[in-house]
């Protein structure tokens, strides 16, 4: 019989600010409602946009990823799947003001635990966290960490500076305490433009850019030492694609070898720190339909250990008649990526809650 999969990345509908309320504090609930801002809603994706719903999962009236039972039917029984992460994506991570950040943050930790994880035993959740405000993220990591069914802590990949930086070592002094997977999710808090030479026009490029932030701060991360700090540390590059990875290492481990004297503390290979230190999710893996390719792209990765099963739930990224996984796996390698590299990423998983 088959092991049920674990499902990495799937989202559910964060409703707006007004549902969230009773979870805030009293100043909290009266801000929102006199600054007249408490119908804010922060659905990441556009909503209308084929990108943002398989058509045949889209419920006339209701957001995607808002419906439990459909989340079952439509992901859960429909993929197999035994175990699924929840990452919501929200605009408390947008906020400029730190305190509002952080107060959006911990009602969507509390919302997702009462009316998803308390509801599908199936489910576990990733720790929202305001990533402007390192410490006050530490702080929610603790609050929520007891509640063994948060598994990860999320963040947005493009944050307010380079992820590298020790401005942001409280998160990950935090997550290896808890020993909990840092999850960068592809997304941005817009303080900057995406891309080098300025603003995008469209969602098209937007979206396309998102594979190029991966990669600087996926530089940033080994070049500023923080696996050397701390290395257990685990990062989960979600919705990054999987194919710019290849060229990525060979040309890390290229220019490492000729300015290494500039980061001493970068001891190892690039590659061997992203082998033992970072994994990513599969959908998108962005690849042709051809068994070929895709399996020539995983031995160049040369790591049975860094790919993790996702559907993406209720994004859309893949055919009607298909499933979230590339052709082109063995046997063994799928075992892997359903099972078995999400087990050793998320500790957690394996205990039952």
């Amino acid at each position: 019989m088959t092991q049920a999969a674990i499902d990495c990345d799937i989202h559910p509908g964060v409703p707006e600010i007004k549902a969230l309320l009773p979870y805030m504090t009293a100043f909290w609930q009266d801000s929102f409602v006199h600054r007249g801002i408490d119908g804010f809603d922060m659905m990441s994706y556009p909503p209308n946009a084929p990108i943002t719903c398989r058509p045949d999962w889209r419920e006339q009236g209701r957001r995607p990823g808002a419906s439990l039972d459909a989340l079952r039917t439509q992901a859960l029984d429909a993929f197999g799947i035994g175990t699924a992460i929840c990452n919501p994506l929200t605009g408390g991570q947008v906020a400029v003001s730190e305190s509002m950040g952080a107060a959006i943050c911990a009602a969507v930790n509390d919302w997702i635990r009462e009316h998803w994880l308390d509801k599908e035993p199936r489910l576990r959740a990733s720790i929202v966290v305001p990533a402007q405000a390192p410490l006050l993220a530490a702080e929610e990591i603790a609050r929520c960490a007891p509640d063994r069914r948060f598994v990860q802590i999320l963040m947005p990949v493009a944050c307010e500076m380079m992820l590298g930086r020790s401005y942001y070592w409280p998160i990950y002094e935090a997550a290896v305490r808890h020993d909990l997977p840092i999850g960068l999710h592809a997304g941005s808090m817009y303080r900057y433009a995406p891309t080098s030479t300025g603003w995008p026009s469209h969602a098209l490029h937007d979206y396309v850019a998102q594979s190029q932030t991966f990669e600087d701060q996926l530089l940033s991360l080994i070049s500023n030492g923080v696996f050397n700090k701390f290395p257990t540390l685990r990062v989960v590059l979600i919705e990054s694609g999987v194919t710019w990875l290849p060229g990525f290492l060979w040309r890390a481990i290229k220019t490492w070898r000729g300015v290494r004297a500039e980061v001493p503390w970068v001891s190892r290979s690039p590659a061997e720190i992203v082998r033992d230190n970072v994994r990513l999710t599969v959908q998108p893996f962005d690849a042709p339909a051809d068994a070929t390719v895709v399996e020539r792209i995983v031995n160049q990765i040369d790591d049975d250990r860094m790919l993790l099963f996702a559907s993406d739930y209720p994004h859309w990224q893949f055919g009607e008649d298909e499933t979230p996984l590339p052709p082109g796996l063995s046997d063994a390698l799928m075992q892997r990526i359903r099972v078995d590299n999400p087990l050793a990423t998320y500790p957690r998983l394996q205990e039952t809650v």
